[in-house]
């Protein structure tokens, strides 16, 4: 499946390449323990504990986005080498047997991530749609914060920026109705609602000008008073509840979320060198 990914053909990469690179590494059992504002400087994928086999996931991302490869010169780079190291299917069992195969492995060196008791356990380690989502969730994450870094440097000439969703059967309800908004930049609904908003967003935002507005009769959206948190579900294992950021339409009333752990703004933070 390509990646929905048309409308940045003609972007240079070279802000989404350093951004990338700017990152360092974090190690993380569940994708919820390394959260929201941390992931724009750590490169991290849930259970890979091993230096050695991160390393080999980001220097592939970091090709896909240096040398435009596709997902699938990815996936046939990448998934030998996940194999060769054991990280790769899944392992079932009662938590003992599951610490041992993963000991075996080498997967891990603290065995306290994995719980005591005798109720089955499955951990997932590569596949092919994990590859997937580790790269398009990178690629896109990358484009975005590259993308911000360029519209927030050119506000002089485009101060007004237009949240843009791609309309079709995939579209998430709440990205939809976001499609079309116009917010200034500097609108406190940038920090928590600049794409990606969730797994596999293909939102994106546009950048225009007083007379954009005026010649197309645009409306304008403020954020003042329409934003605030609300405690969502981050784990059904455990019951986690964390922070999201959510916009309140102020005609309908209906609240809008990013995805639970995407209330942030990827490039709001980066530095270009």
């Amino acid at each position: 499946m390509a990646l929905d990914l048309k409308y940045l053909i003609n972007l240079p990469p070279e802000r989404a390449i350093k951004f990338l690179k700017s990152k360092g590494y974090k190690f993380s059992w569940d994708w919820h323990e390394i959260w929201q504002d941390a992931h724009k400087k750590s490169f991290t994928v849930a259970k890979v504990m091993r230096e050695d086999i991160l390393t080999d996931i980001r220097e592939m991302v970091q090709k896909g986005l240096d040398e435009g490869i596709t997902f699938q010169q990815f996936k046939k780079e990448l998934e030998p080498k996940l194999k060769d190291k054991g990280w790769w299917g899944i392992i079932s069992g009662k938590p003992d047997e599951v610490r041992e195969e993963l000991l075996k492995r080498k997967l891990i060196t603290d065995v306290n991530l994995i719980p005591d008791g005798d109720e089955p356990i499955t951990v997932k380690l590569g596949s092919p749609y994990r590859l997937k989502t580790i790269f398009r969730t990178n690629i896109q994450t990358s484009y975005m914060a590259g993308r911000y870094k360029e519209q927030a440097e050119n506000t002089d000439n485009r101060p007004y920026w237009q949240y843009v969703a791609v309309i079709d059967k995939r579209t998430r309800p709440t990205h939809s109705m976001l499609n079309g908004r116009i917010f200034r930049f500097d609108d406190p609904f940038w920090d928590s609602f600049y794409p990606p908003n969730g797994w596999g967003c293909r939102c994106r935002v546009r950048a225009l000008s007083e007379d954009n507005i005026k010649e197309r009769d645009l409306g304008m959206d403020s954020s003042e008073n329409q934003i605030s948190e609300e405690m969502r579900l981050v784990s059904k294992k455990t019951g986690e509840l964390k922070l999201v950021s959510v916009y309140t339409d102020p005609l309908t009333e209906h609240k809008i979320s990013p995805d639970v752990g995407w209330s942030y703004n990827p490039g709001k933070e980066f530095r270009v060198k």
